[in-house]
Order: C-alpha cells, then sequence, then structure tokens
C-alpha cells in the first residue's frame, strides 16, 4: 500500500493575505476582550509597518497602538474595557456594528447576517450569548473568509460592505472619542485605517 499523500489543490492564502487574516484575528482579540499582559507586551515589541503612500495612515496607527500597549498594563486595560464597552446598565460604546448601520439609516442587517455565517457553517454555539453583529465577531468572520477561502474575494468584499463597513467607521469614532478611552482610542483609531484600507482595497478590485 503506498504512503503517498495526496496532493491538494486547495488555494492557499498569499502571504499579504495571511497579514490580512492576521490583522482581523488581532481586532477581534482586543475588541472581545481587554489584553493581558503578554499580548500589551507583545504588540509593543512588534516591527513597524512598512509604509507607503497608501499605508502611511495605517502604520502611523500601528505606531500609535504600539506605544498606547507599552504605557499600559492588564489591569488598566480591563478597567477601561470595562468603562467603554460594558458600563452599567448601558455600554458607553456599543460593540454592536448593526446598531451603527440602523443609526446611518440602513436596515438592520442582523437576521441576513446570522444566515450568512449558518451558510458558511459559523453559527453561534449555544454557550455564547453575544449577538452575530458584535464587531469582535465579524473581524474573525473576516478572518475566516480570508484563509479559507482566499480565492474568493467576491464573498470577503460582499460580507465586509454588507456587514462591516456600514457600521465600523461609526463605532471606531465613538471607541476613539470615548472619554473613558486611552488604550482603545489607539485600538479604534488602527482599526478604523485598517478598515478603510480594505475598503479602498476592495473597491479597486
Amino acid at each position: 500500500m503506498s504512503d503517498a499523500v495526496p496532493m491538494s489543490f486547495l488555494p492557499t492564502p498569499a502571504p499579504e493575505d495571511r497579514a490580512r487574516a492576521d490583522f482581523y484575528a488581532l481586532l477581534a482579540r482586543l475588541f472581545y476582550a481587554p489584553p493581558d499582559d503578554e499580548l500589551l507586551a507583545g504588540i509593543a515589541c512588534a516591527d513597524e509597518l512598512e509604509s507607503e503612500d497608501a499605508t502611511a495612515g495605517l502604520a502611523l496607527a500601528w505606531r500609535d497602538l504600539k506605544l498606547a500597549c507599552a504605557a499600559s498594563d492588564e489591569d488598566a486595560a480591563q478597567e477601561e474595557f470595562d468603562s467603554v464597552f460594558v458600563g452599567v446598565g448601558k455600554a458607553e460604546v456599543s460593540p454592536y456594528l448593526g446598531a451603527y448601520a440602523v443609526a446611518a439609516g440602513s436596515d438592520n442587517p442582523l437576521v441576513e447576517l446570522r444566515a450568512f455565517v449558518a451558510d458558511l457553517g459559523l453559527a453561534r454555539q449555544t454557550s455564547v450569548s453575544e449577538p452575530e453583529d458584535h464587531v469582535a465577531a465579524l473581524c474573525e468572520v473576516m478572518r475566516h473568509l480570508i484563509l479559507e477561502h482566499p480565492g474568493d474575494l467576491d464573498l470577503q468584499r460582499d460580507f465586509f460592505a454588507n456587514y462591516v463597513w456600514p457600521g465600523g467607521p461609526a463605532f471606531c469614532a465613538a471607541a476613539a472619542g470615548s472619554g473613558s478611552a486611552v488604550l482603545y482610542k489607539a485600538v479604534a483609531r488602527f482599526a478604523l485605517r485598517y478598515m478603510e484600507l480594505e475598503h479602498s482595497a476592495f473597491e479597486m478590485q
């Protein structure tokens, strides 16, 4: 019996797409829960981003995020996260992007979003109480699409255009403008620059 391993002809993500997926994974992690000391140190010590004209804003926002992480610790990050995104009774800044889309005059995308992620086999687990339009969940879906469907840019663009972009910039602006935010001001500004870069890239396709 042959021990040969069957060849796989499934497309694999290009290095730039892996970098995109990594940024979405980082944003998902930061918006899902406050960073611990290990993650803060990892970001603070990370390399600078190479900058061209189109990415200069992202590189600067990344540098500011590195500095903010270096100046923070997990206790301060926890307190800030709770103040900005949890609150008592009502969060100062809602992490649910559907609310921002509705405020801008769009329809609430939650029903369509649930059907979309269910078709991908990513339906919410029963142990998870957060709605699917939580910014962290949306970033995680984008990461999944980039890695698992690297050749399907239409799928990535449609998800981004329908569920991330309509509410993403307004959410980032609200988080960056929070009086309780220090670290998360830098996180939100980086997230905004990254969303803007993704939007521009999809528009050029």
